[in-house]
């Protein structure tokens, strides 16, 4: 006798199948926006409610008391910090400054890239990898909240007078989208002690996923009149994205090996210094820095979960759960 599957168990399983293709929609939604435009730059109003949603999605899994264990042993939060914020934005800077000596919006563009928070997919790869969740989920939301003044902070530090920048746009922008979002998911999640997410969650999350895509879709619109394939620069930009990405991954593997830190620790830190909410970057390109500064990020969506999952073959194995710490 078979089990009938609720709407919720239904719900679910689309939302394992859009995790598992994630690699192939984002590129898909980079697509989509090349070549129907003028479908896609129809959502541009809309992108704010749908990154809401995004954000809310992923911070609904979030709670105050993982924050606990994490500060109690703060270290892994500062080399993530270090790493993820300084070191590689920084690297970035300079390398660019070389190779495009005299196109500030490109070297705007990829430092806005690796100033970006992390991304909320990254704690998809920290469990597959079976990292320290907890530490993982305190990261995605201290690095979320404390966007607004990183990404902006970084960017004017960097870029000086290069790039003009409207810190205070940017501010609320991230404030609205990412913030807001964040506080209001863990503030459901407390308050319900988790059973509101369950009941939201399983109808929430494939609906957060498509949201990806129309966001993606709707930025890559906007650029697409001033993108040209045929373009080697393009290829160059992308190019260099798939290189600094394995770079931060890189990094952040010998970082965490001389810092001497757990196995758990590693991945966690591995996979949240390596991935970046591309799609906040690429929003906040487009509508406060030049059209060229949207490249970076943008091309950098298409490679993003692929070579995570590549990086993620190449330098860790998958903790046995009978090894794992608690």
């Amino acid at each position: 006798m078979s089990i009938q599957k609720t709407p919720a168990d239904i719900a679910a399983v689309c939302n394992r199948q859009l995790e598992r293709f994630m690699p192939v929609l984002t590129p898909m939604g980079v697509a989509f926006g090349f070549i129907f435009p003028m479908i896609f730059i129809r959502l541009r109003p809309f992108i704010p409610l749908l990154f809401s949603v995004m954000t809310l999605s992923g911070s609904l899994k979030l709670q105050v008391k993982d924050l606990g264990g994490a500060v109690a042993n703060p270290f892994p939060l500062f080399i993530f910090f270090l790493s993820a914020h300084v070191v590689i934005p920084a690297l970035a800077f300079f390398i660019c400054t070389l190779l495009f000596k005299g196109d500030p919006d490109i070297i705007s563009g990829y430092v806005l890239l690796f100033s970006a928070p992390t991304a909320v997919s990254g704690f998809i790869w920290i469990s597959i990898y079976r990292g320290d969740t907890a530490l993982g989920l305190t990261i995605i939301f201290l690095d979320t909240i404390l966007t607004p003044a990183v990404v902006p902070g970084t960017a004017s530090v960097l870029l000086g007078t290069q790039v003009a920048l409207d810190v205070t746009g940017v501010a609320i922008s991230l404030i609205l989208m990412v913030v807001i979002p964040t506080i209001i998911g863990v503030a459901v999640n407390e308050i319900s002690r988790g059973k509101t997410p369950a009941l939201i969650s399983p109808y929430l999350n494939p609906f957060a996923k498509l949201c990806i895509v129309l966001v993606i879709a709707a930025n890559a619109s906007a650029v697409a009149p001033r993108v040209h394939l045929a373009d080697p620069k393009v290829w160059g930009i992308a190019g260099l994205c798939v290189f600094f990405a394995a770079l931060s991954y890189t990094c952040s593997k010998l970082t965490c090996i001389l810092c001497r830190l757990s196995p758990e620790k590693r991945i966690t830190l591995f996979f949240a210094t390596g991935l970046r909410n591309l799609s906040a970057a690429t929003t906040i390109a487009i509508e406060y820095f030049p059209d060229a500064a949207a490249l970076p990020a943008l091309l950098g969506i298409v490679f993003q979960q692929s070579l995570a999952a590549i990086m993620g073959k190449l330098f860790n194995r998958k903790i046995s759960p009978a090894t794992a710490q608690p």
